[in-house]
Parts: C-alpha cells; structure tokens; sequence
C-alpha cells in the first residue's frame, strides 16, 4: 500500500521494523535508516526473505534536519517513523514539514543539553508556571500544530505503550464505559527476570534520566510534585504476583489532563526490584548517573552516556529474560449517575515475545504500537492535519490491532484500587 521510512534501529525500532514485514499489506516498501548502517543492513537481511515487504537501508544523522530532508527526498516515503532518540524529535519534525510528510514517534521531545542557555531559559519559566521540573514535556511538540495543519500533514504523538496503548485505553474507557473519568492510575510492571546483577531494559540514558528525576501527579487541575521515590505502592498483579511499586512523572499524564475533559486525578507507577534500587543509588551516589561533562585524561565525557556503554545492551537481553509485563489503567468514574470502576490492561510473556521477535516484552510492549500507530496514519484509519497525542484519535481500529498483533487486551471490572 505505501512507503514507510524508519528512523532507529534499536530494540524497540527492530519489533517496530518486524511488525511491519508482518504487514506488507499496509507496508508495502520501508527504509531502515540509522547512524550505523550496519545495523540496518543486518536487520535486513534477516527479514528479507520472510516478508514480501521490500526492505531498503540508509544512513542517517537524526541529529541534522538537513540529512534527514535530503533521506526523505530520496526515498519518498508516505510517513515516517520515528523510533530513534527523544533528543531528536524536533530535526525529525523539522524534515517532515519541510517534505509535508506524515510523522510518528513513541516518546515526546527532551533534550541532550540541558545546559542550553535558550532551553533553559524555557525550561525554568514552564517550571515555574506548570509546577513539574521533568526535563520532557509536550510543549516544544505541540507548537507545530498550526504549522502541521497549514501543511495538510499528521503528527502522531506518544504511539508506544505507555505513552501509548496506556492513552487509547483511556479513550476507549472514556467512549464505550463512562460518562466522565475522575481517577486514572497508570501501573507499569515488569515481573521478567534476566539474571543480571543491574541493567535497563531500554535505552539507559533516558531510562535512568526517568527513574532518578522527582515524581509528579496531576490532581484538581495542577501539578503535585515527589521527590524521586517518594510514594511506593503494592499492588498483585494478575499473572505476575505481588510487586513493589514507585510513582514517577510520565509523559501521558500531561497529554491526558489534557484530552480527558474533567479527570480530577491521574497518576503512574512502575514497579521496580530492590536490587535495581540498590544499584541505581549506588551509582547516583558516585556520579555515575550525572549528564554534566566531566574531563577525563584530556577528554569530556558524560558519566551517563559512559555508564550506557558498559551497561549490558536492552536489544540482547531477551534470550535471557524469563517472566511477564502487565502495563494498564485503572479508572474511576461515572456511568448514569453511578460509580463505575474499570481495569483494562495486558500482559506480555518476555519468552513469547522472543520466539517471535528476538526481543524481550519492553521492547516488544512499545515496538507494536509504534507499528499501528503508522499503520493507522498510512491507510487513512486516522487522518486529520496537525499535531495529536494518540488519544485524539478514535481508539476503537487501534484496539483492535492490538488484538491481532499480540497484544491482546484484558478488562477487569471489578478490580483491586490503590489509595
């Protein structure tokens, strides 16, 4: 049906780009584009000869608007997905609206130097007037809408899990089970083990940027800040069990105060080990998580990006992760003047998910949407110019998907609160 240009070639992107071979009704021709080429015409040649889809490789700067214009020049795609870094979704953006090309990604814009004198300078007035000091938010993204819509072309925001599926559940609780939604809580859990003493299952750089940085809600139309930490839960889990769980500042909560008229409370858990834990404030305490450069024997280096290059790889953890993920929302609200209570979620098995994929279920969990969400864009399912979380979009198609695609959904009406 179309072409799709591929930005990323890590473990998320690598699910993203097997889905789609998976699809070649939707996804007649891809590009493959990375900085390292290798790893794209690697991927390609595993692929190739089980997918009609034809599979093409390039190399990319992201960090350069003008390489990636010059890409989509070349290739002439009908969409492009964005599964690279989140540091990059503004050059991406630029190029698409320079090429008046669809655009997707899976995690909203922050950026690599939060020492930028201009970043900065806006970062500290949105902290001030929004009450949350994580260094990603929606705003630099959602300054292109009016500049989208002149173009007559679609951004897609947040089409990974959480953000993501977590958002299309919420729209589909808000369409088919209530009238208003006064409470979501977002819980993310990963019950998988992969034997090793610490590691991260996706990239560590924003992975311990996210778990180190203070906690936040939204509650009554403002922010409530945490510090890192601070509010642990406990909650069981269906097929996973009993687990430990931490409130952070998430992404969807900002666009979900947003999109969901009248939500009073939404907050996000993630479980995490003690053994995580432990070593996380290890590393803290000896600056190993630190994005201030520092000089060592004559170079700059930065702590964090030094700490991810010894770090075992997210992309070759799934041959050894054993255990599930179950990521959902539990909603609170009213349907004909009475309480209703709702839980949709899904679990993932991280061994199920290798044997089809070669890749754990985190990878996996957000690797999926990515591909629906540009299947959506590409064949028309969801289609009006400018710039939208994934929540503005009719839930229903991309519910389906999921379904079809391996990742089915569950729902629990009765289910287990959190105070």
């Amino acid at each position: 049906m179309g072409k799709l240009l591929i930005i990323g070639c890590g473990g998320v992107a690598q699910v993203a780009i097997t889905k789609c071979c998976q699809n070649s009704k939707t996804f007649s021709e891809i590009c493959v584009a990375s900085r390292t080429k290798s790893k794209c015409d690697a991927l390609k040649e595993k692929l190739q000869k089980t997918t009609e889809t034809v599979i093409t490789t390039a190399q990319v700067d992201a960090d350069k608007t003008e390489e990636v214009i010059a890409l989509i020049k070349e290739y002439q795609p009908d969409a492009v997905l964005n599964v690279a870094l989140p540091y990059q979704d503004l050059t991406i953006m630029d190029a698409c609206l320079a090429c008046k090309v669809d655009y997707i990604d899976t995690a909203n814009y922050e950026p690599e130097d939060t020492d930028d004198k201009e970043w900065r300078e806006i970062y500290e007035k949105r902290c001030k007037e929004a009450g949350f000091t994580a260094y990603f938010d929606y705003s630099w993204q959602w300054a292109y809408q009016e500049k989208f819509k002149e173009a007559k072309i679609t951004a897609l925001l947040g089409s990974g899990f959480d953000p993501g599926v977590t958002s299309v559940f919420s729209a589909y609780a808000l369409k088919h089970y209530f009238d208003e939604i006064e409470t979501i809580d977002i819980l993310d859990c990963n019950g998988g083990d992969h034997g090793y003493p610490f590691a991260t299952n996706f990239n560590p750089e924003i992975n311990l940027r996210e778990v180190s940085a203070n906690g936040s809600y939204w509650e009554n139309g403002h922010w409530v800040e945490t510090k890192p930490m601070e509010i642990k839960r406990e909650y069981n889990f269906p097929q996973v069990g009993e687990k430990d769980m931490y409130l952070l500042h998430h992404e969807e909560i900002e666009s979900l105060a947003k999109n969901i008229p009248g939500v009073k409370r939404i907050r996000f858990f993630m479980t995490f080990g003690q053994s995580y834990l432990t070593h996380l404030k290890c590393l803290e305490n000896v600056g190993m998580t630190s994005i201030e450069p520092i000089m060592y024997e004559g170079k700059e280096i930065i702590p964090l990006q030094f700490l991810k290059a010894v770090l075992p790889d997210p992309a070759s953890l799934g041959p050894r992760t054993v255990g599930k993920t179950n990521i959902g929302c539990i909603f609170i609200g009213k349907k004909d003047g009475k309480e209703k209570k709702l839980y949709i979620y899904n679990v993932c098995d991280h061994q199920e998910c290798y044997k089809e994929v070669g890749s754990q279920a985190i990878s996996y969990t957000t690797g999926v949407p990515a591909m629906i969400g540009a299947m959506m864009i590409m064949n028309g399912t969801w289609n009006k110019a400018g710039v939208y979380n994934i929540e503005e979009f009719d839930p229903d198609p991309f519910m389906g998907a999921l379904n079809k695609y391996g990742l089915p959904w569950k729902i629990s009406e009765d289910p287990e609160l959190i105070d």
